[in-house]
């Protein structure tokens, strides 16, 4: 027994609007514990919706619609689900009443056009809508094959599911039990490379381990089915612990950490401070800290170090090596660090210098080549090459470099704790 999302309208498929509405609904069927194997977004015309409900009624037992629900021509979903099925249409009078109370409500008329949101399928129940004024369906055409619809619009959309169809599917016997996941993130490691370290955890059911990556990190989903959450996080548990153990320091943190939570958290812990030196990155490494609320007890401030003046001027960087080893180099990287950690007297230095693109490369310096300098007050310094390379586009060198600056520091306040400790 499975659930389908089907989503209608051909703005989603030219893209003018994101299609946030499955993603809500797709989550929303894992809390359930109704599984969910297929997604479809078809545009407003009735022969491709017709085609694509003749392949999910098929495969799947609920099939739940969003969009095409409203009073214009375009929108076409009841009528196009009546007319495959062979239903008759009939205009139901306790909706033409709600959405006219509706109307008066903001002091308007309701327009003719409106009727056609009353014509359900006979023998069809009304998905109330208490915000908008398009109500869905649920709708048992044949034996085993339940529908609902809902508008587009998300907010209406959401507050139809959970106030009508979250309870009506449990009181139909579905969602007993839960999916609950617990999302493992790492960096420094691809996802290839994890897959194969975590092989023998991928033919897993329950719970699941499934690896993906966006955004220059790696993710490893760990889903448990149960009757409960609790029951659902005693079965993760050890398998986490596991994978954790196999991943190491890869594995920087769960579900909604961040690499600048996690490292504010370390600092916290370890009551020290810090400040960054920023060149190709303009400030995104300090904007990375400064979304964690209370970052200002632990993240001073930073100097964004654009033209070679300000790194000798603000930074102490020594004239020569900028002239010898070049602004985008280890030397230049490692002095603005330690400069930035003298000049606001912090615990750690951190600082990014490199070419970001599309343009000031070479073949010695290409594009995408970056230094990461670290510094802390015990007279620690170091620095770490890395190439991003160069058909990387600006934004993603730039991000990449703020991500791996702030992986390297968590790396070493690891070090430092376990030294601390051992």
């Amino acid at each position: 027994m499975s659930a389908e999302i089907i989503c209608v309208g051909t703005e989603l498929l030219l893209g003018d609007i994101l299609n946030s509405n499955a993603q809500f609904l797709a989550q929303q069927l894992a809390q359930l514990g109704i599984p969910h194997y297929y997604q479809s977004v078809v545009g407003d015309n009735p022969a491709r919706i017709q085609q694509t409900v003749a392949i999910a009624s098929e495969r799947s037992q609920i099939l739940i619609f969003t969009g095409g629900l409203g009073p214009t021509p375009d929108d076409l979903t009841i009528a196009t689900l009546a007319d495959f099925f062979g239903v008759p249409l009939a205009e139901r009078p306790e909706i033409i009443e709600d959405i006219t109370r509706k109307y008066a409500q903001r002091g308007r008329e309701m327009t003719a056009n409106n009727r056609k949101q009353a014509l359900l399928p006979v023998g069809a129940e009304i998905l109330t809508n208490s915000v908008g004024s398009a109500p869905g369906i649920i709708w048992q055409p044949r034996p085993n094959l339940t529908i609902l619809t809902f508008p587009g619009v998300p907010t209406e959309m959401k507050q139809m599911w959970q106030e009508v169809a979250v309870p009506y599917l449990k009181s139909q016997g579905w969602g007993q039990q839960l999916i609950h996941s617990r999302t493992l993130r790492f960096w420094g490691i691809t996802e290839s490379a994890l897959a194969e370290k975590v092989a023998p955890f991928l033919d897993r059911q329950n719970p699941t381990v499934a690896p993906y990556a966006n955004n220059g990190e790696v993710k490893l989903r760990v889903s448990a089915r149960a009757a409960s959450e609790a029951e659902a996080t005693a079965l993760i548990a050890p398998v986490e612990h596991q994978l954790k153990q196999i991943a190491g320091a890869d594995c920087y943190g769960a579900d909604e950490d961040t690499l600048a939570s996690v490292v504010g958290r370390a600092l916290l812990a370890s009551k020290a401070t810090l400040a960054v030196a920023e060149s190709c990155t303009g400030g995104g490494l300090g904007q990375m800290l400064t979304v964690t609320p209370g970052s200002s007890v632990y993240f001073w401030g930073g100097v964004i170090s654009y033209d070679n003046s300000v790194k000798v001027e603000l930074l102490n960087v020594h004239p020569d090596d900028l002239a010898q080893q070049g602004a985008v180099s280890a030397i230049v990287a490692e002095q603005m660090a330690a400069g930035v950690r003298d000049r606001l007297g912090t615990t750690w230095g951190l600082s990014i210098t490199g070419i970001a693109g599309p343009d000031g490369g070479s073949d010695s310096k290409p594009v995408g080549l970056v230094y990461i300098g670290l510094a802390h007050t015990n007279g620690y310094v170091t620095s770490y090459e890395h190439r991003f390379g160069e058909l990387r586009s600006r934004n993603w060198i730039r991000h990449l470099s703020a991500c791996t600056a702030l992986d390297h520091l968590r790396r070493q306040l690891i070090l430092s704790t376990s030294r601390a400790t051992g």
